[in-house]
């Protein structure tokens, strides 16, 4: 048993939450008051469903250095090549 916040009564209450704030507010009350709250505050929306790819099991590998004898690969453009 407890007092009823709005109508000050002394039946058994339910505690409720109403913009962070604790109340103990009878059922008889209690109905109107959600009728009333109802469609009030801000709506919920889902955003996007956003998929993260997954990590790779293997790491990148650095290039592959040349075989002894062999000239390195030179990577670049020559003089005077147009792109």
């Amino acid at each position: 048993m407890a007092v009823c916040a709005l109508c000050e009564q002394t039946v058994k209450c339910l505690r409720k939450v109403v913009e962070g704030k604790e109340y103990e507010i009878c059922s008889a009350c209690w109905t109107p008051l959600a009728k009333k709250l109802k469609g009030k505050g801000r709506t919920r929306q889902e955003g996007p469903f956003v998929l993260v790819p997954a990590l790779s099991a293997q790491p990148e590998q650095p290039p592959a250095k040349p075989v002894p004898g062999e000239p390195p690969k030179i990577w670049g453009r020559g003089p005077g090549a147009r792109w």
